[in-house]
């Protein structure tokens, strides 16, 4: 067989033309370097392409753009790469870096590159991108103005914004609010500066929400501390004495200070090339293409957001490139089945720490569209579903709660298979979403990818897929932004995949419950004991917590002194070594308790102080109690002990532990109330403080049927009555809202409390990991009913044996504030790390300080190996890697991020949750323990 000759030439080397290289060799249409004259994979011989040549601008292969703010947490950009050299030698690419294309000659079809060199081509792809759109204001180019597109741009940002901040200047502007201003706005909070937004338009992200959705999410992202002005433009950037950006001055005559500026007011199509080759473009720009991609010339396609596509737009996400790259590969390999006439621009992001989402179309209108919204202002949450005349699914919008994207996305332009409340109203709220059963095999799963349910259904079968993870690597579903993982899951969950019944991989056949029944019967009392008599493997962010979360329920019982006792440290969740809440920004809050909402003038003048003295936000909560915000770790002794003095304690806000006791104010005050409301919540906090359960438990005690203590929202709910008082127990509020059941009326309080032993020490024996008292309930066999019989009628004789236990809880309880500070090594923890890696303990990490100033994470295992890796969260920019559980997940040693518990190798670095993130490992310096930087 003859040899192919022909050659196929690729302008730009982004994500949208690496897509194209993967379709042609998905479809055999690349020859084979090793054997160029062998048939390819069912393709005409006239459809396999010789020789490809590439010409990049960038001097390195085409890299995840989608991820690019990872970087700036500590990714190494290695980890972006898309294209691997083996990929490239095996389909004979010549890759070209750092010579793009300079002129297209389309009548004797030659490209000239900057560099001088000519390539024919018999058929040319441009897949050239976009470049970042600069308002042309006084100052725009000075020294400190950046766009932000690229790998370089990344670094440059980096190096400078470092280098402002030695200088004392903080403060940093982005201009555009869209989805990439956002992206943009999060990296300078990243690199440790001062956040400005600035929007053009009346409303950020414009182009994807609404005005509900906009101010949800300006809300949240100004909780933040990041300032956001909309309708105003830039006008001016003034300079300092050295010609350095220095304010912003706004249309409206404010002014922003700006030590740094980032352009982010939208792209346009590069599209250079074709204007001077005399092919046809859009008005606004966009080389023009047909329904197969290609241009006004036969030999020439375009693709992504270079292209205006027949539909007239000029997409700027990647996944309609992706299809567009898919169409140009069936061209150029056959005769082009498929044909492109626009595409679903559905997505869903996490921007700022917010979750946006958008699907269909956001802002269908007329009065053929139906609008139903949900929005509480109060958790910045925003949903709207638009529904056209015959009830199918136009669009909709989700900001800060986008859990129903990828129950919605398919269903986009389809009826709805449940009522839109379903998919609208908090968990519980609105019914069950419905499952992936309601989906057909066509709809569209992930939209980045283009991957259907049935190509799901069919990868799963084939594969013997049992996980999320396979998915992903069999199909792609999954890898863009991530929106459609649960749909995913539902896919696997609806093919009747099981589920492994045990907690974890090192406790395969027990569960949470029968894990505390063996720790009970047996008295266990360390996580080494329990995992040689019943597990395997050294433990992970799954076992450690729950483990730490038996032994402390059953301290007493096992004589063990406390929660930070020993082994039992390397277990507990950064909260709870720390007993206190981990932020979004790796400061903790505190919170004292305080029972039944009674506090003095006194202790409100000291929480005052202190406040003050360690500059924390202060904050009244729901659940009558003030939270200290922004504590730094090695702060939290020295407010501990103030608080200690002033006759305060822990609240333990940080535990799954009973959190608060609301009331009312009861018959003290109250012309309404039949019951010392507040005295009984005062007596049911102080019993039951400090209990470990499987989840968080919450009180309310309300003076009369009035409910104002909002007593049936709680796991434990008691109403005072003529006769006495009504116990509810399961209620619950937040993101599964339930209505708790009556188990008893008209108690005397000995009654009441005895009860309440009973029932919870019944749930800590029997629930669940992570599992309220609501799910609880509703898993029992008999629910409620069954709950009377064991709780009210002791009909397993276990009533007495259930208040004993209690009994001890009560009297062992110690405040595990007051214990922290008087236990020299428990206190430790909370201090600088120390010479030497014999500071660490085994299982726990410590921070170390390179010498460019940045932290490294130091862990030990059980062996004594030690590793060192960045202690950068990079999806939240947070320095707390080393607050992580050490664990390890197929025999690898991992850590989990305290934030929301993404697993990283530490041999490797690489998230094992997304392996396009990474951690920079170190090398740990010979003697003292300190890291230095590897090669």
């Amino acid at each position: 067989m003859a040899t192919p000759t022909q050659t196929l030439v690729l302008i730009g080397h982004g994500m949208v033309g690496h897509r194209l290289l993967e379709a042609l060799a998905e479809r055999g249409a690349l020859a084979d370097p090793a054997d160029p004259g062998a048939p390819g994979m069912g393709v005409p011989p006239d459809r396999v392409w010789g020789r490809v040549v590439v010409l990049a601008e960038e001097d390195v292969p085409a890299y995840d753009r989608v991820h690019l703010s990872s970087v700036f947490t500590g990714t190494d950009p290695n980890r972006l790469g898309l294209a691997d050299a083996e990929f490239l030698e095996a389909h004979g690419i010549d890759l070209r870096l750092g010579d793009p294309a300079e002129q297209i000659d389309t009548a004797a079809r030659t490209v000239t590159t900057t560099s001088g060199a000519v390539v024919a081509y018999d058929a040319l792809v441009l897949a050239t991108g976009s470049y970042p759109f600069v308002p042309p204001i006084p100052g725009a180019d000075v020294p400190g103005c950046f766009t932000y597109r690229t790998l370089y741009d990344v670094e440059a940002l980096t190096s400078y914004a470092e280098n402002r901040r030695a200088e004392g200047r903080r403060t940093g502007v982005v201009i555009g609010g869209g989805l990439l201003g956002l992206e943009a706005a999060g990296a300078l909070r990243t690199l440790g500066l001062t956040t400005h937004v600035v929007e053009f338009a009346p409303r950020l992200m414009p182009l994807q929400v609404d005005d509900g959705g906009a101010a949800a999410l300006r809300a949240t992202i100004e909780s933040m501390g990041v300032a956001v002005h909309t309708g105003v433009g830039a006008a001016e950037i003034e300079t300092d004495a050295d010609g350095r950006t220095r304010t912003l001055k706004l249309s409206d005559g404010t002014r922003v200070p700006a030590d740094l500026v980032v352009f982010s007011a939208g792209v346009r199509p590069r599209d250079r090339l074709a204007r001077e080759s005399g092919l046809a473009v859009g008005d606004r720009g966009g080389v023009a293409v047909d329904e197969h991609c290609r241009t006004t010339d036969p030999y020439i396609y375009a693709i992504g957001e270079c292209a205006q596509t027949c539909d007239g737009r000029v997409y700027g996400l990647v996944a309609p490139g992706y299809q567009m790259a898919e169409t140009v590969a069936d061209r150029l390999a056959g005769e082009g089945d498929l044909v492109f006439t626009g595409a679903d621009t559905s997505t869903k992001l996490k921007l700022l720490g917010a979750d946006v989402a958008s699907f269909g179309d956001p802002f269908a209108a007329g009065p053929q569209a139906t609008e139903i919204v949900f929005s509480d202002g109060r958790e910045g949450v925003y949903k709207k579903l638009l529904l056209g005349p015959d009830g199918q699914l136009l669009g909709g919008i989700l900001v800060g709660d986008a859990e129903a994207y990828g129950a919605l996305m398919p269903h986009a332009g389809r009826r709805l298979p449940a009522p839109p409340e379903a998919f609208l109203l908090p968990a519980g709220g609105g019914g069950e979403l419905p499952g992936a059963d309601s989906l057909p095999d066509d709809a569209v799963v992930c939209s980045c990818h283009n991957v259907t349910k049935g190509a799901v259904r069919a990868a799963v079968a084939e594969h013997g897929l049992t996980d999320v993870g396979g998915i992903k690597r069999c199909t792609k579903a999954g890898t863009g932004c991530g929106g459609c993982v649960n749909t995913l899951q539902a896919v696997l969950d609806a093919a009747g995949v099981e589920k492994p019944r045990g907690l974890c991989e090192h406790f395969p056949d027990l569960s949470r419950s029968e894990l505390y029944a063996r720790v009970r019967d047996e008295h266990i009392r360390s996580f080494s004991e329990l995992i040689e008599k019943c597990g395997k493997g050294e433990g992970c962010v799954v076992c450690k917590p729950v483990v730490a979360n038996v032994l402390g329920t059953l301290g007493p019982e096992l004589g063990l002194p406390h929660i930070l006792h020993g082994e039992q440290a390397a277990l507990q969740d950064s909260n709870d070594l720390f007993l206190a809440n981990l932020q979004k920004d790796g400061t903790y809050s505190v919170v004292p308790r305080v029972p039944g909402g009674e506090i003095t003038a006194e202790q409100l003048i000291v929480i005052g102080e202190i406040a003050r003295d360690h500059g924390l936000y202060t904050k009244i909560t729901g659940g009558q109690r003030i939270d200290l915000f922004g504590a730094r770790k090695a702060e939290l002794p020295g407010i501990w002990r103030r608080l200690i003095d002033a006759g305060f304690e822990s609240g333990h806000a940080y535990g799954k532990s009973l959190r608060t006791v609301k009331s009312c104010v009861g018959s003290k005050f109250c012309r309404f109330g039949q019951g010392d409301s507040v005295q009984l919540a005062i007596d049911l906090e102080l019993r039951y403080r400090g209990l470990r359960a499987p989840h968080k438990i919450k009180g309310g005690v309300s003076g009369c049927l009035r409910e104002c203590a909002e007593a049936r929202g709680k796991d434990i709910g008691v109403i005072a009555t003529a006769g006495g008082w009504n116990l509810y127990v399961c209620g619950n509020g937040g993101a599964s809202p339930r209505h708790a059941d009556l188990l008893a009326s008209d108690l005397s309080a000995a009654e009441l409390f005895a009860l309440i032993d009973r029932f919870l020490m019944y749930y800590v024996r029997t629930g669940e990991r992570l599992e309220r008292t609501s799910a609880w309930l509703e898993r029992l066999d008999g629910g409620l009913g069954h709950l009377r019989e064991v709780l009210v009628e002791d009909r397993l004789g276990i009533g007495a044996e259930l208040e004993a236990q209690m009994g001890r809880h009560v009297a062992a309880y110690r405040d595990e504030w007051r214990a922290v500070l008087e236990d020299p090594a428990a206190l430790a923890r909370f201090g600088p790390y120390g010479d030497g890696v014999e500071f660490l303990e085994p299982g726990r990490g410590r921070t170390a300080v390179l010498a460019d100033g940045s932290e490294a994470a130091l862990f030990r295992d059980g062996t004594g190996e030690v590793y060192a890796v960045g202690n950068r969260d990079p999806f939240s920019g947070a320095d707390v890697i080393a607050d992580g559980i050490m664990g390890t997940r197929d025999g690898e040693p991992v850590v989990a991020s305290p934030m929301l518990k993404q697993e990283f190798s530490l041999r490797t670095g690489v998230c094992r949750d997304d392996p396009s993130v990474a951690l920079p490992v170190h090398e740990v310096g010979a003697g003292v323990g300190v890291p230095t930087a590897r090669d």
